[in-house]
């Protein structure tokens, strides 16, 4: 993932946390602001010290990066997006986690409208 579609700063997160809006499921929370004023979204990922050490939590922030990218082409833009991750994502595997992600991804209605 790009570095110009992450979220970095704390201002970010919290513009996020305080005026969007969140959808969660068993392992993820998604938590979504909408900006108009670009077309690409942006992506924060957060996971508390309760999940894990920091090699636990290294990796299911990579992985919920991975999963993002593999399905951006799907998400609809103009977003910042942070996902939280809790801990019943730790004895998913990769196929199980991004499952769920995408299902959090449907629920919030934040995956673009497929075409047939």
């Amino acid at each position: 993932m790009h570095k110009r579609l992450r979220l970095r700063n704390r201002a970010d997160f919290s513009r996020v946390y305080r005026h969007g809006k969140s959808f969660a499921n068993h392992q993820f929370v998604v938590y979504w602001f909408s900006r108009k004023e670009v077309e690409r979204f942006r992506l924060g990922v957060s996971v508390s010290k309760k999940v894990g050490n920091a090699v636990v939590r290294n990796r299911m922030r990579r992985l919920v990066k991975e999963i993002i990218r593999h399905h951006e082409e799907e998400i609809a833009g103009g977003l910042d997006m942070v996902f939280i991750v809790r801990k019943g994502a730790l004895a998913m595997n990769y196929a199980e986690l991004e499952k769920s992600a995408l299902h959090v991804l449907r629920k919030a209605k934040l995956l673009k409208a497929s075409r047939k």
